[in-house]
């Protein structure tokens, strides 16, 4: 349960983050909240010789707007978007997922951009921000880009990073006042990974889906977006009958390991368990 050991290399700007992680190349990684880095190297699953800690990036924290989209720095705590008003007003699903990852421990230290940039299919906020339409600002040596978040997960903990590129916020087009949303995620105890999760976020005009987007987690090596299964429920009241078919329809895309979670079998099951119940209390929650 000892790391091996490493070099430490605190940066205080974006520029000197991304030069250390370019000169150091694969002998390099970068260190956001460190919940799922720190414990890969205790394991020595992971055997760093430098860590990159990006702590000191006070440009990649905050919440704001640009226009229609509300623009997250990469170094934002879980704990700061729970705690958050602009959020709660415009992206109320965020808060309602930072809720249920880890504990509050993990929460004050756990970032989003360490989240959604790590590539693990296990994490929450992947496929909520598949499901929120965002994209991730990037920046590396050739400079800054961005990568719609349903491009950027090529397969377990392997994204579209470049080496040597940092996630330094993640773009959020902010939903129709009135939309509804959930996340249902099955668990074995609290704050544990999912076995399945839904979300979805919804709108609703004349008692029909005018808007529908829906992300898993944890039912792949990578998380989903269920674009045929929004498309069905799609001009639909959510009657039972079509709610069914979307439901077979994200099932069919599913393709979860078997672990000590569950069997696949059981897994896509309760994917579709829980995109059903999401399906409802979106539904409930849209005006």
């Amino acid at each position: 349960m000892i790391p091996g050991a490493f070099t430490y290399h605190r940066p205080t700007s974006v520029a000197e983050a991304v030069g250390l992680l370019t000169d150091l190349g694969e002998d390099a990684r970068a260190l956001a909240g460190g919940h799922s880095l720190i414990p890969m190297m205790k394991l020595r699953l992971a055997t760093p010789a430098h860590l990159v800690d990006l702590a000191d990036l006070k440009d990649l924290k905050g919440v704001a707007t640009d226009g229609a989209d509300v623009v997250i720095g990469a170094m934002t705590t879980q704990h700061e978007l729970i705690g958050n008003d602009l959020l709660a007003g415009k992206v109320p699903l965020l808060r309602e997922v930072s809720q249920m990852i880890a504990d509050p421990q993990v929460r004050y230290l756990g970032t989003l951009g360490g989240n959604v940039a790590n590539g693990d299919p296990g994490n929450d906020m992947p496929a909520v921000m598949m499901c929120l339409g965002a994209a991730y600002d990037v920046a590396g040596k050739a400079g800054k880009r961005r990568v719609a978040a349903q491009e950027f997960y090529q397969g377990a903990y392997f994204t579209a990073l470049e080496p040597g590129e940092i996630v330094t916020a993640i773009r959020i087009p902010a939903p129709p006042a009135g939309h509804g949303h959930a996340y249902e995620k099955l668990k074995r105890k609290i704050g544990d990974y999912a076995t399945a999760a839904a979300a979805v976020v919804l709108t609703m005009s004349g008692g029909r889906v005018a808007t529908c987007s829906i992300g898993l987690t944890n039912v792949a090596e990578t998380p989903l977006w269920a674009e045929e299964a929004a498309k069905i429920l799609n001009g639909s009241t959510l009657d039972a009958a079509t709610v069914k078919k979307a439901v077979a329809a994200a099932e069919a895309i599913t393709s979860p390991a078997s672990d000590r979670r569950g069997t696949p079998q059981y897994r896509t099951k309760m994917a579709g368990v829980m995109l059903t119940r999401a399906l409802a209390r979106a539904k409930s929650r849209a005006r």
